[in-house]
């Protein structure tokens, strides 16, 4: 099962408006096939999307899908640089309940 972490930079003048982009497009990212987390957390300078799919497959199906690409949309000429997207993948250890993103 595959984890994401996407950071994404706003420029200063922008930022409200790329939250509104992030904030709008998570309910429909919720409801996609495979989607099993879409956590979005932010600090004064970038947002940090937590994504957990089902499968390579599924998070490439939405990466094409209409949510990602009404956002990307709207985050055009918004950011400082272009999205950082890292897939990883799970490295359990100690508690089992702690030392992973929950399936």
């Amino acid at each position: 099962m595959p984890i994401i972490v996407a950071t994404v930079l706003p420029k200063p003048e922008d930022r409200a408006a790329v939250r509104e982009a992030l904030l709008a497009a998570a309910p429909a990212v919720h409801q996609e096939k495979g989607c099993h987390l879409y956590a979005m957390h932010e600090n004064d300078e970038k947002f940090v999307v937590i994504e957990s799919w089902e499968s390579l497959e599924d998070m490439g199906v939405h990466a094409a899908g209409p949510a990602f690409t009404a956002m990307s949309a709207a985050l055009e000429g918004k950011l400082t640089a272009p999205l950082d997207v890292v897939v990883l993948s799970a490295l359990p250890a100690g508690d089992p309940a702690k030392g992973a993103l929950p399936a």
